[in-house]
């Protein structure tokens, strides 16, 4: 593969060219594609990764530590020298890919958009669908140690966006607010994995659980498929902003709909971790009927959730 061709993809793709499959990748490796490997949680740094992956650590330097929520997006610096010593070339073409299947692989593809890279790819299904297709895995290394690269970090704005932008987009009858969690966290029946945060949702947001775009194996559903969902959840409107836990699984739907030919979306780069805390920030619990969020018992939903951390 050339430095200008993108890996060829799976025929679930939408036209971005944005997933590519377990068996057109062996067939390029060793061919200038960059892996990173961006697993977070208990899967970072698992004893096993595809040949020659870079570890792109959303849990470590690819997350801005000084914010008071998790995973938030680093400045153009920070990013731009992270992804140096990752040994990335503007020029390169990149795959990304995590150890859970189509989890956080996702949002370091949007971040990498966000800063200006589009030669980027997720690996469809994950390691898991790496794995069960039969191609090989090596240990993990300790670190990436190969030679610096000279990417420049060049920021899109309006990629990821802040909570006043999307209290900006409930009000906006042409924009969809999509949240990514599951259907008991949405409707506040679950309770928040990190402790302090209220249960709920943002008033006038639409459920849409990540897991819903997926199928059997972890593999992104089929283009119709995915128009569907987001056709349900959104309706007639093109303007679409996410988001979930922390800001990674958002960044799956933000894949699901680039595959479906959406042009116009945002991250939440806060999501729920900053929405939830207690503030006057409006939540309100219940599944949403026709659009409109229904609080059964009242409006605003209070309390701490459990403790732990989920994206």
């Amino acid at each position: 593969m050339s430095a200008t061709t993108p890996p060829d993809t799976t025929a679930t793709e939408g036209p971005a060219g944005a997933l590519v499959g377990a068996g057109r990748l062996a067939e390029r490796l060793g061919e200038g594609v960059v892996l990173f490997d961006a697993s977070v949680g208990a899967h970072r740094g698992a004893a096993a990764r595809i040949p020659g992956a870079r570890p792109f650590d959303l849990d470590g330097q690819l997350s801005d530590h000084t914010s008071a929520v998790p995973h938030t997006m680093p400045g153009a610096g920070a990013f731009t020298e992270a992804l140096r010593a990752l040994g990335l070339h503007d020029t390169d073409t990149v795959v990304v890919y995590d150890a859970q299947g189509v989890y956080s692989s996702a949002r370091a593809w949007w971040m990498l958009r966000a800063m200006g890279f589009d030669r980027v790819a997720v690996l469809d299904g994950g390691l898991p669908a790496w794995t069960a297709a039969g191609h090989p895995v090596e240990a993990v290394p300790a670190a990436y140690d190969g030679p610096r690269g000279t990417f420049t970090a060049r920021p899109r704005p309006g990629l990821v966006v802040d909570a006043d932008t999307v209290a900006a987009a409930l009000a906006d009858p042409a924009a969809a607010v999509l949240d990514a969690r599951t259907g008991g966290r949405y409707a506040g029946t679950a309770p928040e994995p990190r402790e302090g945060l209220r249960g709920g949702h943002m008033p006038g947001a639409a459920s849409l659980p990540f897991g819903d775009l997926q199928r059997d194996g972890g593999l992104m559903r089929p283009v119709p498929e995915l128009r569907t969902a987001f056709e349900a959840a959104a309706g007639e409107r093109e303007r679409l902003y996410f988001s979930c836990g922390s800001g990674v699984t958002a960044c799956v739907l933000a894949l699901g709909a680039t595959l479906a030919g959406y042009r116009d979306l945002a991250v939440y780069d806060g999501s729920w971790s900053e929405w939830g805390l207690p503030s006057d920030r409006p939540v309100v619990t219940g599944m949403a009927v026709g659009g409109t969020p229904v609080a059964p018992g009242g409006g605003a939903a209070g309390g701490a959730a459990g403790g732990g951390g989920s994206p």
